[in-house]
């Protein structure tokens, strides 16, 4: 796809003052406008291929601290995106205490700094207070620090909203924040699988003002099937596709009334349970489908060059829900089934990693796991033969499928090699 961006034109230096944002009803529904005029998010959350994005239709980033933030302003402006900033607001489950009050204001006057030092740049959307500050916390006074953020945002910035993003949406969250945040402009929800039923999830549970989404993307690796071996079933990337297609057109596509836009998750690559999950680019800036998907969800035209499409990836010809067991050392046959939309020449490249054992929650870093060298032979178009290691364990063997324009299919299947 990389041979066919049509780059966004970069707009002028920033002026001086800031674009007014504000969050407006309009004849029954919500809406969005800055510098007067309304505002829709196309968003994706990450910080790297702005250009790609503001080429495929985005205009939106998405931040979860003000790292290299002047930098990223910058880059967005120059390619007339807008940044959601977030603001690295402590969490209960990383040790914070929200019962330490001299901690809580120390914490307030940091981030007072990052707004100030910010709030007037043009490329600036609104601020994100934390990120997933209801991820297993036990002390609802993180709510009265959330509003007291917000409302100093409104004095310093009066030029843009303040929102939070949760991690999902449940009554006790809702009914703390109508209680405790009334300094917020609206409700920010990060959902994966759930996103279809979030129109009526944010109705039923009371909330009644407007909200965005603020990660949405593949099934998470808490909501899908699991090996007997507790190893989470990864989608490929063509089965991502569709589900972020449907679960965009159930959920964005359909409560136009309080719904302001959307991030996807992730514009990007990150290690999260594996190197693909996530990210719908690799390591190397290859393309998924999933990156298809959004320019036609953006712009309503699929990308003149479209990614391989795989049907399927079997080993030992069982797929990643037949819990696979092998034998160390024994030869056994793998199989990628995959197409080309163009009729493009497919390149497979092939890698065995053992399973991650460094599993965090809520988005938090992790390391890749090392590769696992000398047991995979020479590919023979889609198949390939793998030795399996001496050492039992749990293992998974990755396919990626590239058709010389920068675009890939991804698939993994997870096996456990016992004697």
């Amino acid at each position: 796809m990389c041979q066919f961006w049509t780059y966004a034109k970069p707009t002028s230096q920033p002026p001086a003052v800031a674009l007014k944002v504000e969050l407006r009803k309009v004849n029954g529904s919500y809406q969005l406008f800055r510098d007067g005029k309304p505002y829709y998010i196309k968003g994706a959350g990450g910080s790297h291929y702005l250009d790609r994005l503001a080429a495929y239709g985005g205009n939106s980033i998405r931040t979860w601290s003000t790292q290299n933030a002047q930098a990223l302003l910058d880059e967005a402006h120059k390619y007339g995106l807008t940044v959601t900033m977030g603001l690295n607001v402590a969490r209960e489950r990383h040790g914070f205490d929200y019962n330490n009050a001299e901690a809580v204001a120390k914490q307030l006057q940091t981030l007072r700094q990052e707004v100030q030092k910010y709030k007037d740049h043009p490329a600036l959307l609104m601020w994100g207070i934390g990120n997933e500050l209801n991820l297993n916390y036990t002390n609802p006074k993180v709510w009265d620090a959330v509003n007291d953020i917000a409302r100093m945002i409104h004095e310093v910035d009066p030029n843009h909203l303040a929102t939070t993003m949760l991690a999902g949406i449940n009554p006790k969250e809702v009914d703390y924040i109508k209680a405790k945040c009334p300094d917020l402009d609206l409700l920010s929800i990060n959902t994966y699988g759930g996103l279809p039923q979030l129109p009526k999830r944010v109705r039923d549970l009371g909330w009644e003002g407007a909200y965005m989404v603020t990660e949405w993307g593949p099934t998470g690796h808490w909501e899908g099937p699991q090996t007997a071996w507790k190893a989470s079933i990864e989608e490929t990337s063509s089965a991502k596709a569709a589900v972020y297609k449907s679960r965009y057109e159930a959920s964005m596509g359909h409560d136009t009334e309080r719904c302001l836009g959307s991030y996807v998750f992730l514009w990007g690559q990150k290690q999260e349970r594996t190197p693909t999950w996530y990210g719908i680019f690799t390591e190397a800036g290859e393309e998924s489908e999933v990156v298809d998907v959004m320019q036609y969800l953006w712009t309503g035209k699929w990308p003149a060059n479209r990614a391989p499409h795989i049907e399927s990836l079997l080993l030992d010809g069982k797929n990643a829900l037949a819990n696979i067991t092998l034998q160390p050392g024994t030869t056994y046959t793998a199989q990628a089934t995959v197409t080309d939309p163009d009729n493009d020449k497919l390149t497979y490249r092939w890698e065995l990693l053992p399973e991650s054992t460094d599993l965090k929650e809520g988005g938090d870093r992790e390391n890749r796991p090392e590769t696992v060298q000398g047991l995979l032979s020479k590919a023979n178009g889609g198949q390939i033969t793998l030795k399996t290691p001496d050492r039992e364990g749990a293992y998974r063997l990755f396919v990626y499928v590239t058709d010389g324009n920068n675009n890939v299919a991804t698939a993994n299947t997870p096996f456990y090699v016992k004697k």
